[in-house]
């Protein structure tokens, strides 16, 4: 008995499917028509397509604006995800209230689906000591910024999800470069080994700063690694919104039934640098960026939409301009003071401060005293 039939005898006949596909699941072709393939996941109803289109529209700009205050000197840095809209977003639409989303650094977009307050999600960003939104509150993780790190923690977590039957499910995102990690790997295993509740959503786009893909697996594909731990796994066309939504729709119900963690390994693409410092022509070039962009996933679902007459010119317009005015109001947020208080780089630290660090917060209070005193 081969791998896969002992996968196939081990989960439940009606989640046989979720075993990787030979090439990725998609529904809709780059010019925005139904394929004709089989389908292997119930289709998205359509208003929560036109919700996803919506989300996705709300969050291109979100990053644009994003990527636009980098430039201004209100961000630090910025790793832009201009491209990987329906990976971020239909990962945010998939999950519950009471579920669990453990982000990327590059996942804000999930983040402002999510309903939390954009401000705060690049409040990190722009150099506060904290994550500046609760994350117990919008059951979000912190963002993190070492790879696979958080892999750890969603599978933790969704291990204690099931010990305390709450019936919600954890999804963690990363990239393809933290597949490379061995925490990766770990947190797949544990997640095996305790039937955790979590989905591991794998976002492909290629690269890893600036290595690509094929120097760091000759995998089949990233999907094909939950073969070997005995996960359920997939791989889908992460340009296609349809189908992410449908395959991460689905997803949750595999774990939350009890089946044990998922991996989904989504085909994506980074259009822009791996972050505003980074420059990307050294190691791709502007052919493989446009032959990305003709696949586009808000095009391709807006040309879906209005085909199928569930949406028009009118309502394009009337989401442009909602975007736009949260935009705006992101503007305004980050270019508003806020208040900054040196002592909490010394007071978190610990819960009973060290000797040393009274005596630095004592320093810091004093270099600050004598700053104001020579104006």
């Amino acid at each position: 008995m081969t791998a896969i039939d002992s996968m196939k005898t081990s989960v439940d006949a009606g989640y046989a499917k979720f075993l990787p596909a030979d090439t990725p699941v998609q529904y809709l072709d780059p010019a925005g028509r139904l394929t004709g393939r089989t389908a292997r996941y119930p289709r998205p109803a359509p208003p929560r397509l036109v919700q996803m289109y919506r989300n996705m529209v709300l969050g291109r700009r979100f990053d644009e604006q994003a990527t636009a205050l980098t430039k201004q000197g209100r961000l630090a840095v910025y790793p832009s995800s201009r491209g990987q809209e329906a990976c971020q977003i239909a990962a945010a639409m998939s999950l519950h209230a009471n579920d669990w989303l453990f982000p990327t650094y590059r996942d804000s977009m999930a983040l402002t689906t999510r309903g939390i307050d954009p401000v705060e999600i690049l409040g990190m960003l722009a150099g506060d000591w904290h994550c500046c939104y609760d994350p117990v509150r919008h059951r979000t993780a912190p963002q993190c910024t070492p790879l696979a790190t958080q892999l750890l923690h969603a599978a933790g977590l969704a291990h204690a999800q099931t010990r305390r039957d709450t019936g919600a499910v954890v999804l963690a995102l990363c990239g393809d470069g933290a597949t490379s990690e061995g925490d990766f790997h770990e947190a797949l295993n544990f997640a095996a080994v305790f039937h955790a509740p979590v989905i591991f959503l794998v976002q492909n786009n290629g690269f890893a700063i600036s290595v690509p893909l094929a120097r760091q697996t000759i995998a089949p594909s990233l999907a094909h690694k939950g073969v070997g731990y005995g996960i359920g796994s997939e791989q889908v066309d992460g340009n296609d919104p349809m189908a992410m939504l449908a395959v991460l729709d689905e997803a949750r119900k595999f774990v939350l039934d009890g089946n044990g963690p998922v991996i989904v390994e989504a085909h994506t693409y980074r259009v822009e640098g791996h972050t505003n410092a980074d420059d990307p022509t050294r190691y791709r070039t502007n052919d493989e960026v446009a032959h990305w962009i003709q696949r586009d996933p808000i095009a391709r679902l807006e040309r879906y939409l209005l085909l199928e007459g569930l949406i028009d010119d009118g309502h394009i317009a009337a989401v442009a301009a909602e975007a736009e005015d949260r935009a705006t109001t992101l503007r305004a947020g980050m270019n508003a003071d806020r208040p900054t208080d040196a002592g909490d780089l010394f007071r978190y630290v610990f819960a009973e401060p060290t000797t040393q660090l009274r005596e630095q917060h004592a320093q810091a209070h004093a270099d600050i005293a004598a700053d104001y005193d020579e104006d």
